[in-house]
């Protein structure tokens, strides 16, 4: 079966590391730190089967030079000189295809993220679990050029930079990729057998997830001693377990009450069936009673405008009948004018003439 593991991890100062000799302990070398003068001699170690250190484009550089620059090239007493990605290696494919898996992976991590990637292919130790094959990649913290020339900070890397500009973490990307990769790898070698980057709850595994012991531990168990690390991981192993027990009977005693129950809740899907047609009901009536007042005021303002119109037809006809009565007395006004200019034109011819004028009847010479 298939074991899925990936996990990043910080290299810095704060913690007393170097990175010259976390390289040189991943990949059994000697590397001499040319800040503090510390060997770092390794060489010992055995169950490193390949190693290379890749630059972005697939270059390759010289490991003791490039970390010793990346040491010089950090100033802070507690600087970050590198990450530590470790993944686990499908002991069903062969040494070949394993190693071909790590560097892979590791070109793509120094390719996506413009950094270095060291990456070391372990076998499994011999009083360990022998399905135990495991590669370690360090990324550096800082950008590198084709050429090797280090830059500014790789801020993609950090999980507080990511954090703060609303960014996906760069593990949780990671681990998603990885579990891709090695799929496609186990599909290419013909083996059934497939890894699951998610937790054992989300793929509905009831099954007590195993702590890692670190290889401190591990040893100390090996040789039969025995350490608090050990012991407290078997104390939350046993409180798991009791947990479940508790979980178990619960289930059980809600099976009961679910029979039980099970007329009431007939009961109560009729109530709110009854009530959900209750509702839908005084949803209707508030939709009618909305309807008739936007129509009611419609009409309202209908009415308003109409009598209005009638109202204002109504005054311009008083308006004409007015203008034209007026018109009438000018008229009359006029023709009397003329009339009583004419007679007097009249009168003026007369008198012109020598003629006398008549008498008005009833003046003082008339005779009776």
């Amino acid at each position: 079966m298939a074991i899925y593991h990936l996990s990043v991890k910080v290299i810095g100062r704060a913690a007393g590391r170097s990175a010259t000799a976390a390289a040189a302990y991943r990949a059994a070398e000697k590397i001499v730190d040319q800040r503090t003068g510390l060997v770092h001699d390794f060489t010992r170690k055995r169950g490193v089967e390949h190693t290379e250190l890749v630059l972005p484009g697939g270059t390759h550089a010289s490991r003791t030079d490039f970390w010793n620059r990346v040491e010089t090239h950090h100033k802070r007493g507690d600087a970050v000189l590198a990450r530590e990605v470790e993944i686990a290696l499908p002991d069903e494919l062969t040494k070949d295809e394993r190693r071909t898996l790590a560097t892979a992976f590791a070109r793509e991590l120094a390719d996506r993220y413009k950094v270095a990637a060291d990456v070391a292919v372990h076998a499994p130790s011999r009083e360990g679990d022998e399905r135990n094959h495991h590669a370690h990649i360090m990324l550096s913290a800082c950008s590198v050029g084709e050429d090797g020339t280090l830059g500014k900070k790789a801020v993609e890397l950090d999980p507080i930079h990511c954090q703060r500009h609303g960014l996906g973490n760069m593990a949780d990307r990671e681990r998603a990729r990885w579990e891709e990769i090695v799929n496609v790898q186990l599909e290419r070698a013909g083996h059934a057998a497939r890894v699951d980057h998610r937790s054992l709850q989300a793929q509905g595994i009831d099954r007590v997830p195993t702590s890692h012991l670190g290889p401190a531990v591990a040893g100390m168990k090996r040789r039969g001693a025995s350490s608090d690390v050990g012991q407290r991981i078997a104390n939350e192993v046993a409180d798991h377990l009791k947990r479940a027990r508790e979980m178990g009977e619960l289930e059980r005693h809600a099976c009961v009450l679910d029979q039980s129950i099970i007329d009431a809740s007939s009961d109560l899907a009729a109530a709110l069936r009854d009530r959900e047609e209750m509702v839908q009901l005084k949803a209707n009536v508030g939709t009618g009673k909305a309807s008739f007042r936007s129509q009611f005021k419609q009409h309202q303002e209908a009415e308003g405008a109409k009598d209005a119109l009638m109202a204002f037809r109504a005054f311009q006809v008083e308006q004409a009948y007015e203008l034209a009565k007026e018109h009438a007395q000018r008229e009359a006004s006029a023709q009397e004018l003329a009339r009583q200019r004419a007679e007097a034109q009249t009168r003026a011819g007369r008198m012109r003439d020598g003629s006398k004028l008549p008498r008005e009847r009833g003046g003082p010479l008339h005779k009776r």
